[in-house]
């Protein structure tokens, strides 16, 4: 599949780290350092505006690495990049950790999924199908 993608300011384009990546990493476009101090959030700009054809989004995940070394998240995850938009992306990271966490140009910030979505027409009923769990939730079949 080809995505449109324009780079805003010379920034790294999206890329696959490895043939069976999933995601592809996004990279810090800022300019001097940037201190993300714990419990803080920030809004990160990749540099990058993408033109997804209709029936697409792109997801905005985590980087597992920083999670579990340096307890750097996104607070919208996933965030949703919609078909029809086209303006920068941008990534909003969270510090759950102890320490500042420093951001560089360049640095690899989060990941970015490309999926198929299927729009949903509803079908209003007065019941629902019964299942076996019918609707039990947030955590009743135990640990």
């Amino acid at each position: 599949m080809r995505v449109n993608i324009k780079r805003l300011n010379g920034n790294d384009l999206p890329k696959y780290a490895t043939k069976g990546s999933a995601g592809m990493d996004l990279y810090a476009a800022i300019e001097g350092v940037t201190y993300i101090s714990p419990g803080e959030r920030k809004l990160i700009h990749t540099g990058i505006a993408i033109e997804l054809p209709e029936g697409y989004e792109a997801q905005i995940r985590p980087r597992s690495g920083m999670a579990l070394k340096r307890g750097i998240s996104i607070v919208n995850s996933p965030g949703t990049i919609d078909s029809d938009f086209i303006g920068e992306i941008g990534v909003i990271l969270i510090n759950h950790g102890h320490y500042d966490h420093l951001v560089y140009k360049g640095d690899k910030i989060a990941q970015m999924v490309i999926n198929k979505v299927e729009r949903a027409e509803w079908c209003e009923v007065e019941e629902l199908t019964k299942t076996k769990r019918g609707d039990g939730g947030f955590g009743h079949t135990g640990k």
